[in-house]
C-alpha cells in the first residue's frame, strides 16, 4: 500500500490499475469462451465433423495459452517494478536515546526489540 501512496511515477500505477481491470474482465470472458468452445467441440464430435471439433479444441488451447502468457508477463512486470521500488525506497529510522536514567545500550536494545516485532524497517 505504501507503494501506491508513494508520489512516484504515475504511469506505473495507471498500468497496474489497467492490468487489474483487464484481468477482472478477461478472466471470466476467457473462461466462458473456453467452456463454449469445448462444449461446441463435444457437440461436433457427436453430431457432425471431427475437423470442426479439432478446430474448436485448437481455438481453446490458443485462447488459454494467450491468456496465461499475458497473465504471467503482466504479473512478472509488476513484481519487477515492486522489487525495484523496494530496493530504491527503503525506510530508515534513526533512534536517539531520550532519557539519561537508562543507559543508552539498554534503551536502544529495548526499542529495537519492540520495533522488530512491529515492522520491517531498517534501524540505524
Amino acid at each position: 500500500l505504501q507503494w501506491l501512496r508513494n508520489p512516484g511515477p504515475q504511469h506505473e500505477k495507471r498500468t497496474l490499475f489497467g492490468d487489474m481491470v483487464c484481468f477482472l474482465f478477461i478472466t471470466p470472458l476467457a473462461t466462458i469462451s473456453g467452456w463454449l468452445c469445448l462444449r461446441g467441440a463435444v457437440d461436433h464430435l457427436h453430431f457432425s465433423s471431427r475437423l470442426e471439433a479439432v478446430g474448436l479444441i485448437a481455438l481453446t488451447v490458443a485462447l488459454f495459452t494467450i491468456y496465461l502468457f499475458w497473465t504471467l508477463v503482466s504479473f512478472r512486470y509488476h513484481c519487477r517494478l515492486y522489487n525495484e521500488w523496494r530496493r530504491t525506497n527503503q525506510r530508515v529510522i534513526l533512534l536517539i536515546p531520550k532519557s539519561a536514567s537508562v543507559p543508552s545500550n539498554q534503551q536502544s536494545l529495548l526499542v529495537l526489540q519492540s520495533l522488530k516485532r512491529n515492522s520491517k524497517e531498517t534501524i540505524v
